[in-house]
């Protein structure tokens, strides 16, 4: 009898062999599953091995994992296969964005790349796979790209064939129905000295919503409130985020615990500044791009194999404090995973008389999850400005594919940004948190800011 490891092996063995000789159009929805994973991304692995065939994902829940607490690493046994180092990295370069090669050449003692065999663990619940199929024929783009018809679940392009239908399948990418976090932000000065601001933070798709009168409009809900330091207790953002933000702009309020007012926050996109980010981020810096796509021309470039932040268990682990990870220039690299996957590379470039303090900007975005990995940002002069590492992992919870942590590092400033931390926080997730209307109405800012 075949164990279900085996099983699963033969199972993507199944659809390669039926890829190679089947002819689907672009737009078919029978590939997913077929020459396609059910999320669109390429079902086979690459041609000397260095990136497996996808079968399935990581599916399992480790036995001393307990919901709630902190993911247990289900590949704590595994060892680094090489390191990427500024020595070296230059054999590496073709699978490196610009970004991370100024990363060596910015901390050439301290900056490195553990790189860890390929794992693609990204999967999602069956009801996301039965959407996905519906939406290749069932969704389509508007208002010049900037907003979705059709969409209500799944990836609205799971056989993207623009830069902006892959921009939107990672901005309303499946991250489970409702979820409560507790997590931290880190802003630390040249020297590696640092203050931990916590936000306790709310996310509730449209779908998980509880209530009446639920704006069709409106993606999902979020609300974020400040529990420490002490001195910006109390604070808290609430967005309502619109599908189509040019006809109706993203909704957001902020509750001032010191003045003890709501007020609307028009600022709280673009490029305002991200909530106590010391000016390191901007609003649409969270989750490593939000928002709105109309201030920027999008440009496909193509997919190319890189080695990424992935499965980074190890980054959210209690047995770590924070001290272990802030360190000076960047995080400690000693806890990050980098494995080689295919990303989706595109180019964004500012429109002629839009106004944003990034010009031009290139994600690239792991084809099994359209969650953006790296994230490179330019300055009005062409010059390398910040870049972006989202460490991700798969959420077996949910389950669903998310980031632990993302940073952002300025170049400039030699200093950076770090959100997501949960090491020393007991607790810190609650997956299908139950959420109504009210829960989300800026009269309900008042009783979530009292410190």
């Amino acid at each position: 009898m075949l164990s279900l490891k085996n099983k699963s092996l033969l199972v993507g063995a199944l659809a390669i062999s039926i890829a190679s000789t089947t002819t689907f159009a672009s737009g078919d929805a029978s590939r997913l599953g077929a020459d396609l994973t059910p999320m669109g991304a390429e079902m086979a692995g690459n041609a000397d091995g260095t990136i497996p065939a996808w079968t399935g994902g990581y599916t399992g829940t480790p036995d001393n994992y307990v919901v709630g607490q902190h993911l247990v690493d289900p590949f704590a046994e595994d060892k680094p296969l090489f390191e990427i180092t500024a020595k070296n990295y230059e054999k590496y370069q073709d699978k490196l964005s610009p970004g991370q090669v100024a990363m060596f050449k910015a901390y050439p003692d301290t900056y490195k790349m553990p790189v860890y065999i390929t794992r693609r663990t990204a999967s999602y619940p069956d009801k996301i796979y039965t959407e996905n199929k519906t939406n290749v024929d069932g969704v389509s783009l508007g208002n010049n790209g900037n907003s979705l018809n059709g969409w209500s679940d799944g990836v609205p392009f799971p056989i993207p064939q623009s830069a902006l239908e892959i921009v939107w399948n990672h901005t309303v990418r499946y991250r489970g129905e409702s979820v409560s976090r507790a997590i931290g932000q880190a802003t630390p000065q040249p020297n590696g000295r640092y203050n931990m601001v916590v936000f306790d933070d709310n996310f509730t798709f449209r779908s998980a919503l509880q209530g009446d009168n639920i704006d069709p409009n409106v993606m999902f809900y979020y609300k974020q409130k400040i529990v420490a330091p002490a001195r910006l207790a109390g604070n808290v953002i609430l967005v309502h985020e619109t599908i189509d933000q040019v006809k109706e702009p993203r909704k957001a309020w902020i509750y001032n615990a010191g003045q003890r007012r709501v007020r609307r926050a028009p600022q709280v996109a673009y490029d305002g500044p991200g909530s106590a980010s010391d000016g390191l981020r901007t609003s649409d810096n969270f989750d490593m791009f939000n928002g709105a796509p109309d201030r920027y021309d999008w440009k496909l470039i193509g997919k190319k194999e890189m080695y990424i932040p992935y499965n980074s268990y190890r980054l959210q682990s209690p047995k770590l404090k924070y001290d272990d990870i802030v360190k000076a220039g960047h995080i400690n690299q000693d806890h990050t995973r980098y494995e080689l996957h295919r990303v989706w590379e595109i180019e964004a470039t500012l429109k002629d008389g839009a106004r944003h303090i990034y010009a031009k900007r290139h994600f690239y975005i792991d084809e099994d999850s359209y969650q953006i990995a790296e994230a490179d940002h330019y300055d009005g002069r062409g010059n390398l400005w910040r870049v972006g590492e989202g460490h991700g992992l798969q959420i077996y919870a949910i389950p669903t594919y998310w980031l632990t942590l993302e940073t952002l590092y300025d170049l400039v400033a030699k200093r950076y940004m770090a959100l997501g931390f949960v090491n020393e926080i007991d607790s810190p997730y609650t997956y299908n948190a139950k959420a109504t209307v009210n829960d989300y109405k800026p009269a309900s800012l008042r009783r979530s800011g009292v410190r």
